[in-house]
């Protein structure tokens, strides 16, 4: 569900309910990007919380199973009675990483606190060191850089997050 989130999402049900209609056994869905995973509590009273109406909408229509990418909440799975596959891609972007012999002026730089141990796995796996952003969000999709734990002068910067979408 990547940009227009809505209208794919959408798409994406209409396709499921489609497939149950034609007596489809199963319907897996691969979705690497969750739309409205960030939404998955209230952050003030009155709030939605459409992560869960994402996940209704989806058993709803008919798909029983779903695979997806380094959500940004793994307890979205639990918003689910169908099974969930929910898939890490540090291994795989580490091996590319790997290959790619980027020298020993590496470094693995977590976007927020909320992925250093994504950050971690991702370094271990190439023998680099971390770094941190400290980072705020004085309103939605506006982040203002307030330190950088670790040292990137000079180096070769691998930013790995779960969804970028402004890239402030």
């Amino acid at each position: 569900t990547s940009n227009p989130v809505n209208q794919n999402l959408m798409e994406l049900l209409i396709m499921i309910d489609a497939l149950k209609r034609a007596s489809a056994a199963t319907i897996n869905i691969v979705m690497p990007y969750y739309g409205y995973a960030r939404q998955d509590r209230k952050a003030r009273s009155r709030e939605p919380i459409t992560a869960k109406l994402v996940a209704n909408l989806i058993e709803t229509a008919g798909a029983t199973r779903m695979i997806t990418l380094d959500m940004h909440a793994p307890q979205i799975q639990g918003f689910f009675d169908i099974p969930i596959d929910h898939l890490n891609a540090v291994r795989l972007l580490s091996d590319y990483f790997g290959e790619r012999h980027l020298g020993d002026d590496l470094v693995v730089v977590s976007p927020d606190h909320g992925g250093v141990t994504r950050a971690r796995k991702m370094a271990d796996r190439l023998k680099a060191p971390i770094a941190i952003i400290d980072k705020r969000r004085p309103r939605p999709n506006v982040a203002e850089v307030m330190n950088i734990v670790g040292n990137v002068e000079g180096k070769v910067c691998i930013i790995i997050d779960d969804i970028i979408d402004t890239a402030g």
